[in-house]
């Protein structure tokens, strides 16, 4: 057991410290009108609390509250080892430190209390780690590797052929028409000496082109 134990320089260093900040606070509250077993338990006290609140910023960091006490405890510390340097007449001690000395007690069970029973923040569950080795292939021989079976196309049915179109029927021409048409085509056949065409029988007649070829169809 003890030669799990190494002594070196920091752990001495600390050891002296420790036990000089503890006789300045012991003395401080001493002179402040604590005596007796009080004056041993301040020094106690105040190391809790900064013990306390170290552990605390040891899990958060950004801890406010823990920070706040640490600082309290620390200006406690140092307080009592600046005051007992000789810049405060212990024999004399003033009115508002008796005043701090004697409420220190409630203010370091304050500040325990919401160290101890504070709730910190839970650690991320860390993401599980993927299996470095793959899921066995099992190859079974005895089944043919084959692809999709596809589907024989159906045949095609051919489309009917749509029907030709019929022709345009020629409206029909009345008589009378006809008979002034022959008169025109007489009189242009002895005028020009050639058959009379269908834009010149369009023109002279006044009627749509369909029914003037009509017309030249008949007199032909």
């Amino acid at each position: 057991m003890f030669r799990s134990i190494r002594i070196d320089a920091v752990l001495i260093q600390a050891v002296i410290a420790g036990a000089l900040s503890f006789a300045h606070l012991h003395d401080l509250a001493e002179a402040a009108g604590q005596s007796g077993w009080k004056a041993w338990a301040y020094p106690v006290s105040v190391d809790l609390l900064l013990v306390a609140a170290w552990r605390r910023l040891r899990g958060a960091r950004r801890d406010r509250s823990a920070w706040t006490w640490f600082v309290i405890a620390l200006v406690a510390s140092l307080g009592a080892n600046i005051a007992t340097a000789g810049l405060l007449d212990l024999a004399n001690v003033p009115a508002w430190l008796r005043i701090l000395v004697a409420g220190w007690p409630a203010l370091a069970f304050l500040g325990g209390t919401l160290l101890v029973h504070q709730p910190t923040e839970p650690a991320p569950a860390p993401a599980p780690a993927a299996s470095a080795d793959p899921a066995p292939v099992i190859d079974r021989p005895d089944v043919a590797d084959e692809g999709p079976e596809i589907a024989p196309a159906e045949p095609v049915t051919a489309l009917p052929e749509a029907p030709a179109p019929a022709p345009a029927s020629v409206p029909g021409v009345p008589p009378a028409l006809v008979d002034h048409a022959r008169k025109v085509a007489t009189e242009h056949r002895a005028r020009t000496g050639t058959d009379i065409d269908t834009a010149t029988l369009r023109a002279r007649l006044g009627v749509p082109e369909d029914l003037a070829g009509a017309i030249v169809a008949q007199l032909a």
